[in-house]
């Protein structure tokens, strides 16, 4: 990597070398059978380059040519992709624990053996479709650059995904596990899976109408992209956010505060750095409902006359950085779920949400299909909704938070359940 940012240098006025290596170990179980078993690998390096004020760009498997993938890079320059930015000097960052040895140790089938121990337990009490995927993963990075940049980091994970299907349809009660170490699928969730899932057998047709909804963490994607999309520089740059003016207002309920949190070694990808180099922080977005930040990379805020706050991140070597919330996390609040059931009169708890993408996103739009949904009459959950929606505008569903759940649920990013008033539901 270092001859090859030598020779980037002599033919650039800033150059960056970021390599990538992954490998994943992944076992799944349907219907209460062994499916598959599979391992992966992948590696590769990427050169990215500023000359005269434009963006070259070039990735390779391998460093058999550097010459070739030099040439690329400068041959990409044709793009006359603006790049007036600065890439970033060489700081002394916090050390972060984002590895577990033992990590290494755990065998296909160790994880075999966990998902089978799960379905057991599901297969006794429910006569769900089991479906269960368990996986491990390690990932090594390292970024150098022309202003003495040298940073790496290395990366493991272990995930659980769990699915209780109701018989005949799409639909059913789902968990999964993020951790960087492994961890036995913990029987309070097991239990409160198996509780929903017996309940929700029986099926129900509430009326239309305004009612409480209790978005569960694995639901509440629906409102953050929209949230995350109106606070994203891209969208600041290209006057597509609702919110470009918003900055010191009250915009959620002051029982929300949401922040991304890179350096919290709760998430299996915690990091000192993004993507591009910039130190990461703890960095408040919503706190007690007022806006406070939006976030950028290092491009669109060049673009924008501000200093890129850490959010410039690929998914893979061969990407290229974009502004992106990476660990974002809800403050918890004070309720349990079960104390949260008892909070709604009539409404429904939004177990999956289908087709999050429709409406329009930048302007906070939502329409999706409760997939599953349980309907809650009198604080209990009476049974299982089937093809009914939920609609709003996440701007406003936001400013009406009843409760937030004591815990964040590790999810990918560090979701609590959230109980929300005055969304319009439809059913049959």
């Amino acid at each position: 990597m270092e001859k090859l940012l030598e020779m980037a240098k002599k033919v650039s006025d800033q150059a960056e070398v970021y390599s990538q290596e992954s490998s994943s170990n992944s076992v799944s179980f349907e219907n209460a059978k062994l499916h598959d078993i599979e391992s992966d690998f992948s590696a590769g390096i990427a050169l990215r380059i500023i000359k005269d004020g434009k963006l070259g760009f070039a990735y390779t498997r391998n460093l058999n040519n550097r010459e070739e993938l030099i040439t690329n890079a400068l041959h990409s320059l044709k793009g006359k992709v603006a790049a007036d930015y600065q890439l970033p000097s060489y700081q002394k960052l916090p050390q972060i624990d984002t590895y577990d040895k033992n990590i290494d140790e755990i065998s296909s089938s160790k994880l075999v053996e966990e998902c089978s121990r799960i379905d057991e337990i599901w297969k006794e009490k429910t006569n769900a479709e089991i479906t269960i995927a368990s996986w491990t993963f390690t990932d090594e990075m390292r970024l150098i650059n022309s202003k003495g940049v040298d940073y790496s980091k290395k990366t493991s994970g272990y995930g659980v995904y769990g699915g209780l299907g109701f018989p005949g349809g799409a639909s059913g009660i789902s968990r999964s596990i993020n951790n960087k170490s492994f961890i036995p699928f913990l029987e309070n969730s097991s239990n409160e899976m198996i509780m929903l899932f017996n309940i929700g057998e029986k099926i129900v047709q509430p009326k239309s109408g305004k009612m409480k909804v209790l978005f569960m963490p694995g639901s509440l994607y629906t409102l953050n992209w929209r949230f995350t999309t109106g606070t994203s520089a891209q969208s600041i740059y290209e006057k597509t956010s609702p919110v470009a003016d918003n900055i010191g207002q009250q915009i959620f309920s002051d029982k929300l505060t949401i922040f991304t949190d890179p350096l919290n070694e709760n998430f299996n990808s915690a990091t000192a750095f993004d993507s591009e180099g910039i130190p990461t922080t703890k960095f408040i977005l919503v706190e007690n409902g007022v806006l406070k930040s939006f976030y950028y990379d290092l491009y669109y805020a060049q673009k924008l006359g501000v200093k890129s706050t850490g959010h410039g991140y690929k998914q893979y070597y061969y990407g290229k950085p974009t502004p992106q919330a990476a660990h974002l996390t809800y403050l918890p609040g004070d309720a349990s779920f079960a104390e949260m059931i008892k909070m709604i009169d009539r409404g429904i708890i939004l177990e999956g949400a289908m087709g999050a993408h429709s409406g329009n996103i930048p302007n906070g739009d939502y329409s999706i299909g409760v997939d599953p949904g349980l309907y809650v009459e009198n604080g209990e959950i009476i049974g299982r909704v089937k093809d009914a929606m939920i609609a709003g505008n996440s701007y406003e569903t936001m400013k009406n938070v009843i409760a937030i759940e004591n815990k964040a649920h590790n999810i990918g990013s560090r979701m609590p359940a959230v109980l929300f008033d005055n969304v319009s539901f439809s059913g049959k």
